[in-house]
């Protein structure tokens, strides 16, 4: 008993992989590369684990002295002083305010003016 499957002449018996005569020494090199592949890896996804976690910390510690600050500032407006940064940040907007005030009466005066003349 002969099959033809799809050109090719199968012998009945067994299915399925014949077991290879697979050398022993090419078996176990395969494994120790496997192993050295491994090893790799591992040591790769610790290096980036680690500078995730210091770049992590720095942010943390960067935070913690921005909100330091805020404190301090907190703590000196309780005692009726205005630090310097916030007056500074005050009259840096109330500046930037009359500026763009300024410039906006500026342009509505010469619309004004535009419209009046025909």
């Amino acid at each position: 008993h002969f099959q033809v499957v799809g050109g090719k002449v199968k012998k009945p018996g067994k299915r399925g992989r014949k077991p290879a005569k697979i050398d022993l020494k090419a078996k176990l090199e395969r494994s120790r590369q496997s192993a050295r592949e491994c090893r790799a890896r591992k040591k790769l996804r610790y290096q980036y684990l680690e500078e995730l976690v210091s770049s992590r910390e720095r942010a943390i510690c960067a935070l913690r002295e921005e909100l330091e600050m805020y404190k301090q500032w907190c703590m000196a407006m309780d005692q009726g002083k205005i630090p310097s940064e916030i007056k500074a940040l005050l009259t840096g907007e109330e500046l930037g305010k009359a500026q763009q005030n300024s410039t906006k009466l500026a342009k509505a005066g010469k619309t004004e003016a535009n419209s009046s003349n025909p």
